[in-house]
């Protein structure tokens, strides 16, 4: 909407980049203070190094991130570019400088923060809304890591956030910027369109044999037949592996043994509580205060033990617990603060504890409910098991006969007839196949991947009619083809388009004779801005309202000089002719639209914020003395900060 927004496109693809916390998505989490110094070192920061090998890892961790976003739309070229990965390495290496920065400044992150933040996170929640412990605990497994060792990254992660929050909170949009910028977008213009239409010229154009043909020599593309070829080609994904696997009742059955946990849901405890909180680094006297806050609550409580909501709702320190008079809803083991958690799972149902300490304060705890713990039995995960089983068995056939597939393509080229007997596959054949995908072939489709494309019309392949290489065009999914026919591009001849070549040339002088009278009225009214006819209806336009002016007439006439009314412009219209334009007046509208006038400023504040988040990068590169040292990105070593 604003032109800083347009132009500065590079600006927001670094901001995007750098702010997608990756934490959240469970895979390739990398410790912002692993700094290692194998490999080859392509930048320092403070003195530590970036390797080689850390900087392709957040290039595929990044990739595979934009890839779970955007589904079949994702497209790895975007990242296959000199800026795209120099862009990555930026990224890293602010990381790594903001992290230096919330370290240096002692930024941390509660327990009772990272756990609300945990517990926020989508997908693990079962049906009844709890956290399904397990899943998450699973999820983790799968990247090899442990609820300790996420948590601590995750930990690292919100710092980052205390950084960059403290400095793009701090960015505003003035509101005589804003308004200003507002008041230009709303400005209206009354127009009156006088159209010269290439249509109305074509009788005037006289057409020769020179013409049509010097218009077939110069534009010969557009009358190219393009290459085509007739392919066969093969796929080794999880789809054609899937009939050649199978599982059996033992096997459900000793799956199911062998992960019974899985299957269980463990017991869950319901409990209210009363929060004094203190910090712990409080002293001694303020922590004697709460400890006898506390127990002055408790020994109200021994006595009557009924007002336990109440005394909650008034004296908890638990703002997300006190106002539902304490009550912390049903938890699993390793989901709270683990004092908590002991004295929890000591209680009866109906008991209340004695006071107990965490790093959040002290705590009086009331047991309320117990859910024991449940098994889902073999029924009624029998389907869940045997497509899990089958999933790990087609895993595991992929991997041993990706290798096969490959070689028995490469080493027997002349046919596909080999490795679809060898892996039954089934051969399939496409006509009609281009250099390009075809847009009306779903994109995702093997046959359709630009990468198989590429090797289809390779030399190799069209000349000497071999196989393709093995190409992976997605993950688990190799794809080989062969050209059985191919027809080169093709000129169609001049006799046969002659009739289209006819019809572009009219079109195209027609154009020229429309601008050629179009402008010549724009210089007449424009010298003597007398009212004539031939003007169409007024319209009144702005730069959010086009009331159905073509877009190139539209930035013209909000870019005309006004200074002087009224005004006219001449516009060339591709395809339609040629335009000449009458402003007849300027100025605001009625009534503004308030809630847009919002998000215009909270636009032009989310812009500044991000211009000054990006200096304030620099700044810290310039602090941890960051060095570029890879090829063809070198940078200037910053001076220390004192």
């Amino acid at each position: 909407m604003f032109e800083f927004i347009r132009t500065h496109r590079r600006l927001m693809h670094i901001v995007l980049l750098l702010f997608i916390v990756p934490s959240f998505a469970f895979f390739g989490l990398e410790g912002y203070s692993r700094f290692s110094d194998s490999g080859d070192v392509v930048a320092k920061v403070a003195g530590q190094s970036i390797t080689q090998q850390e900087w392709d890892a957040a290039q595929r961790e990044q990739m595979e991130r934009f890839r779970q976003m955007f589904g079949p739309q994702f497209d790895a070229k975007m990242f296959d570019t000199p800026e795209a990965k120099q862009n990555i390495l930026e990224n890293l290496i602010a990381k790594r400088v903001m992290a230096a920065e919330a370290a240096r400044n002692h930024l941390t992150i509660s327990d009772q923060a990272l756990q609300q933040t945990i517990l926020a996170i989508p997908g693990l929640t079962d049906a009844d809304g709890k956290f399904d412990v397990e899943r998450y605990k699973a999820l983790l497994a799968m990247q090899g890591m442990t609820p300790v060792m996420y948590q601590e990254r995750l930990r690292q992660d919100l710092a980052l956030q205390q950084v960059n929050a403290a400095v793009q909170s701090s960015a505003f949009a003035p509101k005589s910027i804003s308004a200003r910028l507002s008041d230009l977008n709303d400005q209206e213009r009354e127009v009156q369109e006088l159209l010269f239409k290439a249509s109305d010229f074509a009788s005037q154009v006289k057409v020769t044999d020179e013409m049509l043909k010097e218009y077939y020599d110069k534009n010969g593309r557009q009358f190219e037949i393009p290459e085509q070829a007739k392919v066969e080609y093969v796929v080794l994904d999880n789809a054609a592996l899937a009939t050649q696997v199978s599982v059996s009742d033992d096997d459900v059955k000793s799956y199911y043994e062998q992960n019974a946990k899985r299957y269980t849901i463990d017991e869950q405890r319901r409990a209210s509580h009363i929060l004094i909180t203190v910090k712990k680094d409080a002293s001694e006297a303020d922590k004697t205060a709460a400890k006898a806050k506390a127990d002055q609550l408790l020994a109200h409580l021994r006595k009557t033990p009924a007002d336990f909501a109440k005394l909650a709702k008034e004296n908890s320190m638990d703002p997300g617990s006190a106002e539902r008079g304490g009550d912390l809803d049903f938890f699993g083991k390793e989901m709270m603060v683990k004092p908590f958690e002991d004295a929890a799972y000591k209680l009866k149902k109906g008991e209340i504890s004695e006071v107990v300490q965490s790093d959040f304060g002290y705590h009086i705890i009331q047991l309320t409910d117990i859910k024991p713990a449940t098994a889902r039995s073999l029924d009624d995960v029998k389907a869940e098991i045997v497509a899990e089983i089958k999933k790990q068995q087609i895993a595991k056939k992929h991997s041993e006969l990706a290798e096969v597939f490959t070689n028995t393509v490469y080493e027997q080229s002349d046919s596909l007839k080999p490795v679809a007997d060898k892996l039954k596959l089934k051969i399939e054949t496409i006509s009609n196949v281009t250099r390009v995908p075809n847009p009306s072939v779903a994109p995702n489709a093997p046959s359709n991947n630009p990468k198989f494309l590429q090797a289809l019309f390779s030399d190799d392949t069209i000349k000497n009619k071999r196989n393709t290489e093995a190409v992976e065009v997605a993950p688990s999914t190799l794809i080989a083809g062969r050209v059985v026919e191919y027809q080169p591009v093709t000129k169609r001849p001049f006799d046969e388009v002659k009739a289209v070549v006819r019809e572009r040339v009219i079109q195209a002088e027609a154009e020229k004779l429309a601008s050629k009278a179009g402008e010549a009225k724009a210089a007449e009214l424009k010298a003597k801005p007398a009212a004539v006819a031939g003007f169409a209806d007024v319209k009144t336009i702005s730069r959010t309202k086009n009331q159905g002016i073509n877009g190139l007439a539209l930035s013209a006439l909000m870019k005309a000089d006004i200074t002087r009314l009224p005004a006219f412009v001449g516009v060339e219209l591709p395809g339609q002719g040629y335009a000449v334009y009458r402003i007849n007046k300027v100025g605001q509208p009625a009534t503004v639209d308030t809630a847009r006038r919002q998000a215009e400023q909270q636009q032009i504040a989310n812009a500044l914020a991000q211009q000054e988040m990006l200096a304030y990068i620099e700044a810290l590169k310039k602090k941890a003395k960051v060095k570029m040292l890879n090829s063809g990105a070198v940078k200037a070593e910053g001076t220390e900060s004192k």
